[in-house]
């Protein structure tokens, strides 16, 4: 569903021509042009949007301007309007971004945000994003994306936040850092002087000096309170009476304020202030709507000429707001004064938001109007276009807001409502939603003669969506057990589905069909995986859901690399780039989830360029076209590349920071994080690591396979057989062998010849370590015939020393003569060159590669020792290490041999 860009909300306040200026506090903010953020936090009344407002001319910088509300905290919606905001900046700026929030899948806020980050970074210009009101954000998920902004901030922008109170954010970590500048209640006060000016000069008012101090300590300096009071005494005789008997807290002082403000006012001009005061913008027509008046544009400037706490929205005077204290405030009275009103008030802010094309706000107001059946109606009708684009967190919140028993009485609204359970993870109470859905189903399929009754009871308003509901159900059953890990229960459900639907209802078609195909990649039967979630995205497609095709083609791909066919795999993702562009749409949802997987097959071909070009390509052009786990596919692609380029501590901090990316969803997760992380620590040598994370997963060479865990039981294995290498015990070998075997016939079984491939080399490798080199050629040659027709070269490659001579020793066979010089080649060395001459022993620590670079260059060793930051004998230490890893003496061998190496 297309999100309208509210402009107002993207409009700087104009500052007043007769205002207090504040040059101390102006001064601040340039200078704290220099850090990352400006937190400018108080409580209501210190003129804080006032105050930047003013700034905005002096700080010779463009201004971005987002002013927010409550319904930013869906982060669809917030990101849409900060896209928009920067967009005032840069017109070109996050144009893809806008188009993947409609999607209905749309990308995480960390993707979005690294896309407009990136673009940011291309500005030639520094500019200030200004988010007003930020207190009225209640949501974690765009508390952590603000710190991810803030975290990766390029020097192009400043950052500006007015707030009532502060941000979810690591302030303390800012200040520590230097990149924070705060202004504060205190820091907003008006000074007597300002008090002075504020009050004589602006509000037009002739107090005498004691006055105005008494006044000004009575208020602390709040600004409000000094607007208030100013409002009460004008025209008032006995203005020293009024001062002496002005006390206690804000709050009555303000209820007070008010009061007297509101009594001094015509009666028409108060009635409007109540009346208006439910709505979050003031609009003419809307006001009018309200009111049932035709005065709305004359009474909202009449009210901005007398200072009436209303704020201007846009430059031509259409939109307003009211100071939300004073809204607040007014709104108490409202209940008060005119409670009989209040339900009216809603009803036709309501229904004039439905007639202006605003659904949310239309059914915000019925809901708090408690015309629920209104609201009701209304979220029905919105649901599919909600539903559809992702946004399940506004549907549940919507639902949330009705009565239990009027949905009950809904169908259709308990159908919507265990999906968007369905979508916030909330399996347990998904069920039961269903099972209303389908007792209003089942009854009027039994007694005709009950049908007149019931139809009294049961309320439906969208009839196309109660007409879809029997699949519907299936398909959110399908779903939920998926997710629940019951395969069976997919299968019988998804399979209803398909005798339910109509041939021409393809969506729900090919989800079904979709979801077989899941279940079946799940249980380990690739093939008819592959085939069944083919059929099930052909019929998608049909649909016009051309992201979910995409989406598609990465799922089949995965499927064929675990097949082992990765020349297959290479062509579904090159005709997912094929449909995104014959829709017009090159950079589609999607299609950065398509890059990544496209460099995973060239790292696997060991070629490294292309596998980082890929990753590049995903990430500046088409990162913000990715899906919810494109991210975490990106940092472990990025992990296997920087392993396949030896640094592996590298490697090991992208797998980190992956792990808290990753997202549940349909696919299944057959290579965790920890699984990968452990043949990282085998690789490394700390086999004490890789041992307490077999203990952990429980895994054992004894245990039952199954497909889910094959890729952990595939690291048992490299495990155990690191711990043979170390205690050299004949039981530790006839364990991991056994396993192995076991492994090899399940993956054969299964057609998984990517994982063959692998099993075959291990039993390769552990015949080697027994010294049994004829027993070892036998699996590798069976490995070597698997992976020629695919192009496979990191999967033998990776495993280091013990592969080349291996290799070697087939060289001497004649076994698979031309793919295995092209495997030795891949080593850096042809197979008649001394490996010693070409091929490091042990892998340089990244420290070491650091001081590698710096011997390139003409730095001296002080020179060096002060570029790093360590001492004189910590650079001996490391370039001994060096010259010990390299097999030289001298820094320009260790230069030469490096560049024989490729470590440049």
């Amino acid at each position: 569903m297309n999100i309208p860009i509210l402009s107002t909300k993207l409009y700087i306040p104009l500052p007043r021509t007769n205002i207090v200026l504040r040059p101390r506090l102006v001064e601040r903010l340039n200078e704290g042009l220099n850090r990352k953020l400006t937190l400018i936090s108080a409580s209501a009344g210190f003129g804080k949007t006032t105050l930047v407002s003013q700034w905005v001319p002096s700080c010779k910088r463009p201004v971005a301007w987002l002013s927010l509300d409550e319904g930013d905290d869906d982060a669809t919606r917030f990101l849409t309007h900060l896209v928009a905001a920067l967009q005032m900046i840069a017109e070109n700026i996050g144009e893809g971004v806008v188009g993947s929030l409609k999607s209905p899948q749309p990308p995480s806020i960390e993707s979005i945000l690294t896309i407009l980050l990136n673009e940011i970074s291309t500005i030639p210009y520094k500019f200030v994003l200004v988010l007003e009101d930020y207190h009225l954000i209640d949501s974690n998920r765009i508390d952590t994306a603000l710190i991810f902004l803030l975290e990766h901030l390029p020097p192009q922008i400043h950052l500006v936040i007015a707030t009532r109170e502060d941000p979810q954010l690591p302030l303390g970590r800012l200040r520590a850092r230097g990149q924070l500048t705060e202004l504060r209640a205190n820091d907003l006060c008006f000074t007597p002087g300002e008090a002075a000016t504020f009050l004589n000069q602006v509000m037009g008012l002739c107090l005498s000096a004691d006055e105005i101090t008494v006044l000004e300590n009575r208020t602390e300096g709040w600004i409000a309170g000094l607007q208030l009071a100013a409002l009460s005494m004008q025209g008032r005789e006995d203005i020293p009476a009024f001062i002496r008997a002005f006390a206690g807290d804000n709050r009555y002082i303000l209820d007070y304020l008010v009061e007297e403000v509101l009594q001094r006012v015509p009666n028409y001009v108060r009635t409007f202030l109540l009346q208006t005061s439910i709505l979050d913008r003031l609009h003419g027509p809307l006001c009018d709507a309200v009111t049932n008046q035709e005065e709305g544009n004359a009474r909202l400037e009449f009210l901005e000429r007398g200072n009436f706490f209303i704020v201007q929205l846009d430059d031509r005077r259409h939109w307003y707001r009211y100071h939300h204290l004073f809204a607040e405030v007014l709104s108490s009275h409202l209940r008060a004064d005119l409670p009989d009103q209040v339900a009216t008030l809603h009803l036709r802010a309501s229904k004039w938001y439905e007639q202006n094309g605003s659904p949310a706000d239309a059914i915000r107001h019925a809901l708090a109007a408690k015309d629920f059946t209104q609201a009701a109606d209304l979220i029905e009708m919105a649901c599919p276009a909600i539903g559809r684009s992702g946004q399940w967190a506004v549907v549940l919140g919507w639902l949330k807001g009705l009565p239990s028993e009027l949905v009950h009485c809904r169908p259709v609204l308990c159908v919507w409502y265990a999906g968007a359970l369905l979508a916030g993870g909330k399996l347990e109470a998904v069920e039961d939603r269903l099972k209303i859905a389908e007792k209003w189903l089942e009854s009027m399929t039994g007694m005709r003669d009950r049908l007149e009754a019931l139809l009294g009871k049961m309320v439906v308003v969208d009839e196309e969506e109660f007409r879809r509901l029997p699949g519907s159900i299936a398909v959110f059953r399908a779903g939920l057990a998926l997710v629940l890990g019951d395969v069976p229960a997919t299968v019988k459900y998804a399979q209803l589905v398909l005798d339910l639907v109509p041939e021409d209802d393809h969506l729900p078609r090919g989800s079904a069909a979709a979801l077989l195909g899941l279940a079946s990649w799940r249980s380990g039967d690739l093939e008819e995986a592959h085939r069944m979630f083919a059929d099930g995205i052909s019929t998608v497609q049909l649909a016009g859901a051309i992201p979910d095709a995409i989406n598609g083609a990465i799922a089949l791909a995965d499927i064929r690399i675990a097949q082992g066919r990765l020349r297959d795999a290479m062509r579904t993702y090159e005709r997912g780039l094929q449909l995104a562009a014959e829709n017009g749409e090159p950079e589609l949802l999607g299609t950065a989830d398509i890059y990544v997987g496209m460099s995973e097959l060239h790292r696997e071909h060991n070629d490294l360029d292309s596998a980082t070009q890929h990753l590049l390509r995903s990430k500046e052009q088409g990162e913000h076209t990715g899906f919810p786990q494109n991210r975490y596919r990106w940092y472990v692609a990025m992990a296997r590349l920087g392993e396949a380029e030896g640094s592996l501590d590298s490697a090991l901090n992208l797998l980190h920071e992956a792990e808290h990316l990753y997202v549940n969803d349909f696919f299944p997760n057959v290579r965790p994080i920890a699984a990968l992380r452990t043949r990282v620590w085998v690789a490394q040598g700390k086999l004490g690591d890789a041992l307490d994370w077999a203990r952990e997963q429980d895994l054992s060479a004894q245990d039952d396979l199954c497909y889910l865990r094959e890729f952990e039981h595939i690291t048992l294995a490299r495990v155990l057989l690191a711990r043979y290498k170390s205690d050299r015990a004949n039981h530790s070998i006839l364990e991991v062998m056994g396993l192995l075997e076991r492994l090899l016939q399940a993956a054969e079984e299964g057609g998984r010849k990517g994982s063959s491939i692998e099993i075959l080399i291990l039993q390769s490798l552990a015949y080697h370590m027994k010294g049994d080199s004829p027993a070892a050629l036998v699996p590798l040659e069976r490995a070597l015939t698997l992976g020629e027709p695919e192009g496979y070269v990191r999967i033998f490659v990776d495993e280091g020393q013990p592969m080349i001579a291996l290799l070697e020793a087939a060289v001497k066979k004649k076994i698979a003569l031309n793919y295995v010089r092209r495997l030795l080649t891949a080593f850096g060395r042809a197979e008649d060159k001394p490996p010693a001459k070409q091929v490091m022993i042990e892998r340089l620590s990244e420290r070491e590669r650091e001081v590698l670079r710096l011997l390139r260059t003409d730095l001296s060793g002080p020179d060096i020792a002060r570029e790093l930051i360590v001492s004189l004998n910590t650079l001996r230490t490391h370039t001994k290490n060096i010259y010990g890893k390299l097999d030289v003496n001298n820094r320009r061998a260790a230069v030469r041999r490096a560049e024989e190496l490729d470590l440049f």
